[in-house]
């Protein structure tokens, strides 16, 4: 058992948790190269919270261009031990309308050109996917939207697309027809990440629009898309709020806190030293 050190990626509409107490910007060095931003450290209570925008303070950084690998790595090297991912949405489901939250227990990933390993020639290592996202995590943020009074789909599957474009309207209906319920385009490889860093991830998805997929329907448009984020916003503050205020007094090991131990292929004799440099934070804990 330990305490909770909690991660919060804010996502589009989330750039800030004004909760935190003894808040500070303290800059994490990562050796795969600058963050996002700054993470914001501070506490809720009793629990220690590490808070970093995604897209940077001011939206800056476009998804394609999003250091997903700096950024999981900086959230480990700042002692988080769980990660909860907030993120924008589009709806491919006519149940799941703006304004609803969707914690998310699967991805289909469409991203391109995007390092998606923190592993490579020199330490090479395989971690299972076939259930993306932490249960006891997403069960806590379920739980967590329902009592900040948001509507919230439990489960659902997460298509990542690379953008910044949206969706011509065929990729909307395929994406249908491959059974995908919401829309985006940063939670790959960021999800991948976290399991490689051996940090349990969740990620709740805030629905902004409909996705291009609806016949009589307008086109999204950014503005519409933001004037929805702005709403889901003050219901993502409060969810964060109510996540870690009903988090247990201590934290139980997870399954997901040593999926290393049966990943690494790559004969000890065999290593690169300069990748194993490079993992100290994220693979430390094997190597």
């Amino acid at each position: 058992m330990s305490k909770w050190t909690i991660g919060i990626i804010g996502g589009s509409g989330l750039y800030q948790i004004d909760a935190l107490e003894d808040a500070q910007w303290i800059r994490v060095n990562s050796p795969f190269g600058e963050a996002s931003d700054e993470i914001l450290c501070g506490r809720i209570g009793d629990v220690q919270v590490r808070f970093l925008p995604r897209h940077g303070r001011g939206h800056v950084i476009p998804p394609s261009e999003v250091n997903a690998r700096a950024n999981i790595d900086a959230l480990k090297r700042a002692g988080c031990t769980d990660i909860l991912a907030i993120s924008s949405v589009g709806s491919l489901q006519e149940e799941l309308d703006p304004g609803q939250f969707v914690v998310v227990d699967q991805f289909i990933d469409r991203t391109k050109g995007r390092p998606g390993s923190f592993f490579g020639t020199g330490m090479v290592a395989h971690v299972s996917m076939a259930e993306p996202v932490c249960e006891r995590i997403s069960a806590f943020a379920a739980a967590a939207v329902d009592r900040a009074g948001g509507a919230v789909a439990h489960g659902g599957t997460y298509l990542a697309m690379e953008g910044p474009q949206f969706s011509t309207r065929a990729e909307s209906h395929l994406y249908r027809q491959w059974g995908a319920d919401v829309i985006g385009m940063t939670a790959m490889p960021e999800a991948k990440l976290c399991r490689e860093a051996e940090m349990p991830y969740a990620l709740v998805g805030m629905v902004t629009d409909y996705d291009c997929w609806r016949e009589n329907a307008a086109f999204v448009e950014v503005s519409e898309v933001i004037a929805q984020m702005n709403k889901n916003g003050d219901l993502a503050r409060k969810t964060v709020e109510e996540f870690i205020a009903a988090l247990p007094e201590t934290r139980e090991a997870s399954p997901l806190d040593t999926v290393l131990d049966h990943a690494m292929i790559t004969a000890p004799d065999a290593r690169d030293p300069a990748m194993l440099a490079k993992l100290d934070a994220v693979a430390g804990r094997v190597l």
